[in-house]
Formats: C-alpha cells, structure tokens, sequence
C-alpha cells in the first residue's frame, strides 16, 4: 500500500523525496568513503545530506500519523520499531534508508559510515512526537518479545534460563537475573539487550514470580578475576566496531527492557490493568558504570556494596546516557545531576550523595544477608500497586514520549559526531 501523494504537501510529496534520496545517495556512491574524503568532498557530501535530511524531518513533522497509520494498518498491528523502519524503507524509498543500505552501513566500523543511522533517528522522532502514533508505538514495545513466548512454557516448567548475557534463575517466587558477561564485565552490546529484555518478558510473563533481583555475576576478566561486577556500561570496542545499532540497542535498549521495568508488560489484558509489572531491585558490586549506572535509576530498591561506585561518563564520552537526562534530576536534583552527567563525576558508595541514588549500602561481606533482608521488603502485599502508582506520578508516559522522541535523533547525531568517533577509536583492538 502507498499514500496517495496528492494528499500531501504541496511541493513535498513522497516521489520528490524519493528523487530527492536517489540523487543524494547517487552523489554519495560517488565519493570516496568518508574517512577518504578530502575537504571539497566532505563538503558535498555534508550539503546533499543537511539537503535530503530537511526534506525528511518536514514530511514526518506533516506525515507522520497518516505514514504510521498506513504502517500499522490503522493501527490495528503493533510493530517494534525494527520492524517499523524496515516496513517504511519497503513501502516508500526514499523516506528511510533502504534494508541494503542498511546492511552495508551495518558492516563497517563506526568511522567509516554515511550515518544513515541519523536518517532512521528523524523517521523514529517523527514517529514518537505524534500524538496518536507515539503512544501507541510505546505500548508496541511494552509488549512481550517472540523469543520470551516462545521461552515461556521451559522457563515455568524448570525456573531456569541460560543465555549469553544473561542467567535467569526463580526460587520462592523471587527471580534472579544475573549478568554474566564475564570477560567484558558486562558491557552492554545488542547481544545483552536481546537477553535483558527476554529475560524481564519472563519475569513478568511467569506468574510464579513475585518479586525480581538484578545482580552482575563473578567475573573471569583478569583486573576483577573472582569478584561480581554490575556493570561496565556500554561497550565501546563494539561501538567502535560499528556493533552498537541505533535501532536495535540505544533505542530498543530505553523502549524496550528498560521500559517494561517502569511499566510492566503490555497485555490484552483486564478490565482492572492493561499491564503485568513487579517489583524490581538492583544489587551493586564493585562498580555500576554508564548504563549501569542508568539502569538504578528505575529500581525499586537499589543496594550497593560499600567499596562500589557510580558513574555516567557518556558525556565525556561524547554519547547521550539514555533517559538519564530525564530521571537523575528527579531523583538527586539538578546540580548533582549535572556534576554526574556534565562534569562526569564518580559517586563511591559510601559517600553522602550515593544516598540520593542507593537505598542501602553494606559491607561486601554483608550483601547477601541484605539482598535477603530487602526482597522480603519488596514482597508485601500492598508494594506493587504503590510502585505502580509512584511510577506514574514520577515517569508520566507523555513526558516520556517526549523525552524519547528527541532522543531517537539526538542520539543518532551523537554517535557519528567526530569527537566520538575518535574517543572510540582507541577501543577498537582490545577489550573494554
């Protein structure tokens, strides 16, 4: 199916946009790769894109619910959002970059892409801003993943789920999540979000499970040999490498797992909840860096053990800290905020200030009789409906639109920015 273009905007309708992407992608086939380029083609290639880029981001500020509405079959299907910029490249050249173009951006390291990735970012931003459209591709991605299905009926039977990232055990009605990356201290790649999220759907998909612990396992990497380690935030070697995808883990990551934390799983279901959500708690051990960091910030209860730490280096690094932008202010206020997130400053456990982000912190020794203590907490009758109505009272879904819509873009410039590309370029051998 094709929108009509007389229905558009005059002077801006689908089959100039898509002459308009043919001729900036002809010019670009054209030029050397982007790390070839000398100044006078840089230039070129820079102006054919700002060009076809503000074509894009004005039809999706026009076109955006009628572009949705055709996508999802008047919003009777729910695509993520994989799937939605991949239907919208089949059914409107021009608008996205194609699957091909994709694939062969995919392919190559970090410094030698067009940054089509952006082009997807305008598309996804248009999206979320639209009132009808936006909410309703939330709740898409609130909604359980195939692989959690499909997972569901072994992990009721035996209470246990093995998988790369991710080691998901249940007893007495409390799951336990544990990342188990051990020789990259579980920095995040798309392989860690595919299992996060999978691992959450079966969470809240069991109804066996009342209560879930997030907690890194004992790592094998030589400078943390024997010790638990949280989380080293994202993986820069992969990031380097081109691995980290915009789509399927900066976005998925926020849309997806994280989300379902805040909210719960998206159901058919009843006349009292639309959603199945439980209480969450996280367990830190020796550090909890960049997106592990971000990650505390939806727990329900946070526990840390005395000699960890906390930090967001993303704007040192160059790259947005996902939705921490929109929840450390809440949570600590807006100078320690911007001294965390700005100033890249490091909060030990210990100090006064890790207070406004961690409940709890104990001695290393002591951090299982806490993890015990605070669970128990955590399963009584009456937590689940106040976390729920806490959660909307902080996190309204509306201002978390919002917040994603510009995200979507804001971060796709980040990560072809050339302060990142060279921050990262000294990851590319070696691990984290």
């Amino acid at each position: 199916m094709t929108t009509d273009s007389t229905t558009l905007s005059p002077g801006l309708d689908l089959r100039a946009l898509a002459g308009a992407a043919r001729r900036a992608d002809d010019l670009l086939a054209g030029l050397p790769s982007p790390p070839a380029r000398d100044a006078e083609q840089r230039a070129a290639a820079s102006s054919a894109l700002d060009g076809i880029r503000t074509m894009r981001a004005a039809f999706m500020e026009a076109h955006a619910e009628e572009i949705y509405d055709e996508l999802t079959d008047g919003r009777t299907r729910h695509p993520r959002i994989g799937e939605l910029v991949r239907a919208a490249a089949l059914a409107h050249p021009g608008l996205v970059p194609s699957e091909e173009q994709m694939a062969a951006e995919l392919s190559l390291p970090q410094a030698e892409k067009e940054g089509r990735e952006i082009d997807q970012g305008i598309f996804l931003r248009g999206i979320l801003r639209a009132p009808e459209a936006g909410p309703h591709l939330l709740d898409a991605m609130l909604r359980p993943t195939e692989r959690a299905l499909r997972l569901l009926p072994e992990f009721v039977e035996t209470g246990v789920m093995r998988m790369e990232a991710v080691r998901l055990e249940r007893r007495d009605g409390v799951a336990q999540l544990t990342l188990c990356r051990d020789d990259c201290l579980n920095a995040e790649d798309a392989q860690q979000v595919d299992d996060m999220e999978t691992a959450v759907d079966l969470v809240l998909l069991d109804p066996s499970v009342r209560v879930a612990l997030l907690r890194g396992g004992v790592m094998s990497h030589r400078r943390y040999q024997g010790r638990r380690v949280f989380c080293a935030g994202i993986n820069l070697k992969k990031l380097s490498s081109g691995d980290i995808p915009l789509v399927d883990f900066l976005l998925r990551r926020e849309l997806g797992y994280i989300h379902k934390i805040v909210r719960g799983l998206r159901t058919d279901g009843s006349w009292h909840s639309r959603f199945v959500d439980k209480p969450w708690m996280a367990a830190v051990d020796s550090f909890a860096i960049g997106g592990g960091a971000q990650l505390l910030l939806v727990f329900d209860h946070v526990l840390a053990a005395s000699d960890s730490y906390l930090s967001l280096p993303a704007a040192t690094e160059g790259i947005i800290p996902g939705a921490a932008n929109f929840r450390l202010s809440r949570i600590t206020g807006p100078r320690l905020a911007r001294q965390v997130i700005l100033g890249g400053r490091r909060i030990q456990a210990d100090e006064p200030a890790a207070r406004l982000i961690v409940d709890e912190v104990v001695p290393p020794e002591e951090m299982d009789a806490a993890i015990d203590a605070a669970l128990a907490r955590l399963d009584g009758d009456a937590v689940l409906a106040n976390r729920r109505m806490m959660n909307l009272a902080e996190e309204p879904p509306e201002e978390f639109r919002r917040y994603m819509a510009e995200f979507a873009l804001q971060q796709a410039l980040r990560i072809y920015g050339a302060d990142v590309l060279g921050k990262v370029g000294g990851f590319a051998v070696g691990a984290r």
